[in-house]
């Protein structure tokens, strides 16, 4: 028996339940895999480290932060090394350049591809986005919570949304509304869609505009870096589970949730593959995706209409990984972190294969290889076609085929940066939406809802089924590292009390404490 079960340690779910550890709750996290993360997990082969999803990361090196998860491991106490940088390279149809976060930088990337026209363009975007980026900053996510309760903690922060009430207003729906009030020249289009589609799975016409705002706000803002946490992907993943444990909350690993526990119309806990019961007193809280959520509620567990509206969810597409521990010696000194390659602008960002992402985060942090040696992720971000792999056995010449050729755009992208980079590798790990499905139990390996804001935003975290809470990327604020942070922090904080929540505040640094020094 326990106080809380979360199904999944993906980041939403970890954030949620380390929130509530630190609430005080007993809390039990069941993980299907032998590795926790979900998405965000990471693996080592022969002493090579590699990172399985994030490797873009901003706004977790100082506090307090605007970035939900800072947030979440200063409320439970747990520091996350980092080491900054601010470059990256493209390799784009316009040519191959390095570019950094900040504007200036890239106003001379601007003036050299396009002239000074796009340059006032992209000034006078940043002019029409600065206010716009500090409404989207005005309430912070961790101040929301499901129940009356938020009439006080979100009314703290009335007088700034007051302030900004106007703009607040300009940032729902989607972005392209206000990109093409100002932006003309089509390469700042492009990058723009470029940039919405790393941040959602979508182009600017389904990107929430308050998404972008909120980038904005932490990307070019002067003196602004990039973090990479030292120990990759799995420290952060590590960080969040000592959080949890620290506060005396359980990580259970190799635990499949097959079935949700429903008794008396309520969520009562979960039934493992192996049979074990584990009870919740006050709540069951499903990290899985929405579909995933779905398969483990009994048949009349919820409403017909509720399952059949968020069954019918669309999804974005999975991904491609080519996972490589290469040989160093002699690539070029200034061989950056990341790099972003786009194919053919005219495709559009959702296209099959047209956008790849390179990390090498080796190059950054050394001791995620062996002396003399790099590790290299490259992937397609969510634009690989499940229907092309579906049904196909794993163990058959024609999955191994299918991986090879489909695996090529990757290994091109990889010799615009490392040309001879084919007989450098020690390691080689080509995963697909079959491996995304296997060993993350994702809904046809999705890299998760295709909600376009035009049509509204993504679903709550609460359920008709009592007792039964939903966290992460099927939920809103929607996809990415801060948002599935701040969905776990909203599901923890309308379980706690409200003084409980204030108090967290306080702690996080966004909410100033009685009789401090204004």
């Amino acid at each position: 028996m326990t106080d809380v079960v979360v199904i999944g340690s993906g980041i939403g779910g970890l954030s949620c339940a380390a929130i509530l550890a630190r609430y005080g709750f007993e809390v039990t996290v069941c993980e299907s895999h032998s590795i926790p993360g979900g998405a965000a997990h990471s693996f080592e082969r022969q002493g090579f480290k590699f990172d399985c999803g994030p490797s873009l990361y901003s706004g977790l090196s100082y506090s307090p932060s605007v970035n939900p998860l800072r947030q979440v491991l200063d409320a439970v106490g747990v520091d996350l090394p980092c080491v900054n940088y601010d470059t990256w390279g493209c390799r784009l149809p316009e040519g191959d350049f390095d570019t950094a976060v900040g504007g200036d930088q890239f106003c001379e990337v601007l003036a050299r591809l396009r002239g000074q026209d796009a340059v006032k363009e992209w000034r006078e975007l940043q002019k029409v986005m600065s206010p716009l980026a500090q409404a989207a900053i005005a309430l912070p996510p961790s101040a929301l919570r499901l129940d009356i309760g938020a009439a006080l903690t979100v009314g703290k922060f009335a007088p700034s949304l007051a302030k900004h009430s106007v703009n607040v207003l300009k940032l729902t729906g989607s972005f392209d509304r206000i990109m093409n009030g100002v932006v003309r020249d089509p390469f700042i289009k492009n990058w723009l869609n470029l940039l919405c589609f790393l941040l959602s799975g979508l182009p600017a016409s389904g990107t929430n505009a308050a998404e972008v705002a909120f980038m904005f706000a932490d990307w070019y803002k002067p003196g602004v870096m990039l973090d990479y946490p030292v120990g990759g992907s799995g420290a952060l993943v590590n960080a969040l589970v000592q959080g949890l444990e620290k506060h005396g909350g359980k990580l259970i690993l190799g635990s499949h949730v097959e079935q949700i526990l429903v008794e008396g119309k309520r969520a009562v806990g979960v039934k493992l593959r192996n049979g074990v019961e584990i009870r919740a007193r006050r709540a069951v809280v499903s990290n899985a995706s929405v579909w995933d959520t779905l398969k483990l509620l009994p048949e009349g567990a919820v409403p017909a209409k509720f399952r059949s509206q968020r069954q019918a969810i669309p999804e974005c597409d999975s991904f491609m990984h080519l996972h490589l521990g290469i040989d160093a010696q002699g690539l070029p000194a200034d061989l950056a972190c990341h790099y972003i390659v786009v194919n053919d602008w005219e495709l559009g960002m959702t296209a099959p294969q047209n956008v790849v992402l390179v990390s090498i985060p080796s190059i950054l942090d050394p001791s995620l290889a062996p002396q003399g040696k790099h590790v290299i992720h490259v992937y397609t971000p969510g634009n690989e076609p499940y229907k092309l792999w579906e049904g196909i056995d794993r163990s058959s010449q024609e999955y191994a085929q299918q991986k090879r050729s489909r695996s090529e755009v990757m290994w091109q992208a990889l010799e615009r940066i490392i040309p001879d980079i084919r007989c450098r590798c020690d390691i080689t790990l080509v995963g697909t939406p079959l491996t995304h499905a296997r060993f993350l139990r994702r809904h046809r390996g999705s890299y998760g809802p295709a909600i376009s804001a035009a049509e509204g935003l993504f679903p709550g975290h609460s359920t008709p089924l009592a007792g039964l809470m939903c966290c992460g990327d099927s939920t809103f604020p929607g996809i990415g590292l801060p948002a599935v942070a701040a969905s776990g922090m909203i599901v923890a904080n309308s379980l706690a009390s409200v003084g409980q929540h204030l108090e967290m505040l306080e702690d996080v640094g966004v909410l100033k404490r009685k009789g401090a020094q204004r």
